[in-house]
């Protein structure tokens, strides 16, 4: 692993000149002047609560309440009184995400109430805030690793409390934090621009399909109102058509029962396994019995060209073609549709990709304990249909200019990745002394430059200060 490390960043950085083995799997070799504490010795956590009540709107007396949405930016705050059992985060506190699928990972955390699934870092020790941070996201591997629990996963808290921390001396700890902050910012610059790339390329892949399937690929078509709001002006010879007249057998969705799972068998897809338009099935629920499968395929059995409908969860109004002869059966978060000869159901997955579709679809779902849509809902969103020679002319348009967008996020998604995965080396390469960082300086005129100059101000040989202390004993 260290090698595969340093292996991104060859003859960049040097070493230190002499090394210890820390005894600790994921710290490998440091160097021989650090020292190691427990973690238990260098912050505790307080878990979070949830308020009683939580409000849309902030109201005097009210401060937000940090859920996970919130902080990933996926969501707006909510808001609630602090009561007395309540644990208020200062902003950029480090938060540990203690139960769920994403147990053991760190966040900086706003000025908030800490949610029940969180864990609020406090350090109880002199050590660099900053090179504490850097620290936990180098432990966060070992964390989720050895996340516990049979349903809800939730963090280990004797790993949490007994794992090593790396001290080099403060003059170090802050080295490497500005280090880091000086790299990783170049490297996060450098990620901004492949998403911002990303997302032109994903409003121009929507705008070519939902300008092809809406208006046709003929400028001079003349024009009618479609008499559909969101459809507005559509060719005045195409027609404007219910899901449900299209179909060959009804609108379906999976069976509403929970069957079991093996190891083996017919894969049973749900709607984690719907993806950019594909089934995806190394993302299935898992595997049913032959005889659970004869069974519900009494009620719907996918054939080849089937369209398949996310109708329940997250990704509501999701869709994928189905492309293989193979054996398998759906689950009831999905809506299935098997389209009449005479349309074509290349033309008809598309228009599903649609910005007037997907627009649709998020107007008529319903919300209960998640965003919902209902198979008569579906049958009943208005599409419009060319002639068989025009739709088929709009797909063989779609299949040649599609991939050349799809193929464009591919790299600059594989470019996210070889950055993240820079990102993490040098991270981990610093926190852990791969990399002997004690003689970097931060250009002149950057952002670190001055917060450096302000912390060596007194030192003539920062390579000489001296460490922080004395190595906490064990219990």
């Amino acid at each position: 692993m260290i090698s595969r490390r340093l292996s991104i960043m060859p003859g960049r950085y040097k070493a230190y000149p002499e090394y210890k083995d820390s005894g600790v799997e994921w710290l490998g070799k440091v160097s021989a002047q650090w020292l190691f504490s427990k973690h238990k010795y260098i912050a505790r956590f307080q878990k979070g609560k949830n308020p009683t009540h939580l409000l849309d709107e902030q109201i005097d007396g009210t401060i937000s309440y940090l859920s996970m949405d919130f902080l990933r930016g996926n969501s707006k705050s909510s808001y609630a009184k602090i009561e007395k059992s309540a644990y208020v985060s200062k902003e950029n506190q480090i938060l540990l995400i203690w139960d769920g699928s994403n147990a053991g990972e760190f966040v900086k955390g706003k000025f908030g109430i800490v949610s029940s699934t969180m864990a609020a870092s406090e350090l109880i020790s002199e050590i660099s805030e900053k090179f504490y941070w850097y620290v936990c996201v180098c432990l966060e591997p070992e964390m989720r690793k050895n996340a516990t629990g049979m349903g809800i996963p939730h963090v280990n808290g004797e790993e949490l409390k007994n794992a090593a921390i790396p001290l080099p001396s403060i003059f170090e700890q802050n080295q490497i934090s500005n280090f880091l902050d000086h790299e990783t910012g170049k490297i996060d610059a450098l990620i901004e621009k492949q998403q911002q790339l990303i997302k032109l390329l994903q409003e121009k892949r929507q705008a070519v399909i939902s300008h092809a399937v809406t208006k046709g690929l003929n400028p001079a078509a003349p024009m009618k109102d479609s008499g559909v709001e969101w459809l507005g002006q559509v060719p005045a010879h195409w027609s404007v058509v219910a899901l449900k007249r299209l179909v060959s057998i009804p609108i379906i969705d999976g069976p509403h029962e929970s069957p079991e799972k093996f190891d083996e068998g017919v894969p049973f897809v749900s709607a984690e396994a719907i993806k950019n338009g594909q089934i995806d099935f190394d993302k299935i629920w898992g595997y049913i019995s032959e005889e659970e499968s004869a069974r519900f395929s009494k009620r719907y059995a996918p054939k080849k060209d089937d369209i398949l409908v996310v109708k329940l969860g997250a990704t509501t109004g999701a869709a994928a073609i189905v492309s293989t002869e193979a054996k398998f059966n759906i689950w009831v978060p999905l809506a299935a549709m098997r389209l009449k000869q005479q349309v074509s159901p290349q033309f008809v997955f598309y228009t599903m990709k649609s910005a007037q579709i997907r627009d649709a679809i998020q107007i008529s779902w319903t919300y209960g304990t998640q965003q919902t849509l209902g198979l008569k809902t579906l049958g009943n969103l208005q599409i419009v249909v060319p002639t068989e020679k025009e739709q088929k002319i709009i797909v063989e348009f779609l299949e040649k200019r599609v991939p050349v967008l799809d193929a464009l996020e591919y790299k600059a998604n594989e470019q996210i990745n070889f950055l993240q995965e820079r990102r993490t080396a040098l991270i981990s390469a610093a926190v852990t002394g791969k990399i002997d960082v004690r003689a970097w300086r931060a250009p002149a005129g950057s952002t670190v430059y001055s917060v450096q100059k302000a912390q060596n101000s007194g030192y003539e040989n920062e390579m000489e200060m001296p460490g922080n202390g004395e190595e906490v004993a064990d219990d």
